[in-house]
């Protein structure tokens, strides 16, 4: 974590983080607490061990950890959570694929979740800065080309309109890209010191006993999927990811949105990376169809780097995952 003065930039400090039994949420709690900051965690049921008990054997949790519950579709139902402290990290919001009805499961508690958060924090004077986990999915759905030439950066809005072309992924989508507009327009109208930090497909341990989406395209890989897809996607490492949430906080000059990703993959360069790695794995060989292979295309570092991000790389963050999925028994070779 650098410099001993950095460890303890949190002492004294408290913040709170919602739905912080995920995946990216987790490793933020894990790194906040060991910073030094009293972090106030909320979850949907303080009661479920699967949810909080790798949360409350962290470093630090016994003494600074505050497990706190709450809704995000109950309106003041983060007050307390949030009344008195310091910061504010956001990243509470549904991640699912093929679902019945994306407004109910899906843009609602985004969006509405988004808002009560944040009206929660116009109640608290305290609050100096609040950061939300937002997606690159509030970026790269629009009508641009993404082609090999293409330098995606923070100026890059999705519009709703095209995310709805997405099939199972239209849901996810829409409610990162509405949440985020919904974001900027109450903090502009409220005042807020809002900055967000948009992360692609999010890779490396988990602390969290249960698969996320992100770790789940990873796990499918290893069991017995037969294709992969026609895809080329950006990847980050789950560490830099609550890194950078924490320099968002700190650093006062952080503002506006920061897309967060280390590299682009195509699917197939993300099997021979693996192939490489594990010789001796069965892995799928053939693309899920005989189209020409997706093209990438580059994303902007340059803000990401003003946060001190120096990104872990993609062959370390994937074997870390593939590890991590080893030891939580999710794959088995």
């Amino acid at each position: 974590m650098g410099s001993n003065g950095e460890e303890s930039s949190g002492k004294g400090k408290v913040v709170c983080v919602t739905g912080a039994s995920g995946f990216i949420a987790s490793w933020l709690v894990k790194l906040l607490l060991l910073r030094g900051y009293s972090v106030r965690a909320t979850v949907r049921d303080p009661d479920d061990p699967s949810k909080t008990e790798h949360l409350l054997k962290l470093e630090g949790a016994k003494e600074r950890l505050n497990l706190i519950k709450a809704n995000l579709l109950e309106e003041g139902s983060f007050d307390s959570a949030v009344e008195g402290c310091h910061g504010v990290f956001h990243t509470a919001s549904p991640v699912l694929l093929g679902v019945n009805d994306p407004q109910t499961e899906l843009i609602e508690p985004a969006v509405k979740g988004t808002l009560n958060v944040l009206k929660s924090c116009t109640k608290s004077p305290s609050v100096k800065r609040v950061v939300l986990t937002s997606s690159m999915a509030a970026v790269l759905c629009n009508e641009k080309p993404l082609t090999p030439d293409v330098m995606v950066d923070e100026t890059w809005f999705s519009d709703p309109d095209i995310c709805k072309e997405y099939g199972e992924w239209a849901g996810y989508l829409l409610s990162k890209t509405l949440a985020e507009e919904a974001a900027w327009k109450f903090a502009k109208e409220n005042n807020i010191d809002l900055v967000t930090i948009n992360p692609p497909y999010v890779i490396g341990p988990l602390l969290q006993p249960t698969l996320n989406i992100s770790t789940t395209t990873i796990s499918i890989l290893f069991n017995g999927a037969h294709t992969f897809p026609n895809q080329s996607s950006p990847w980050v490492n789950v560490k830099d990811v609550a890194n950078a949430h924490i320099q968002a906080f700190e650093i006062p000059s952080a503002n506006g949105r920061y897309c967060l990703a280390e590299s682009v993959k195509h699917y197939s360069e993300v099997i021979k990376i693996l192939h490489e790695l594990y010789p001796t794995l069965q892995l799928p060989h053939k693309c899920a169809d005989d189209k020409s292979f997706n093209p990438t295309f580059q994303i902007s570092k340059e803000k990401a780097k003003t946060l001190g991000i120096e990104f872990i790389p993609f062959q370390v963050s994937m074997i870390e995952v593939v590890e991590s999925l080893k030891e939580k028994k999710f794959i088995d070779f």
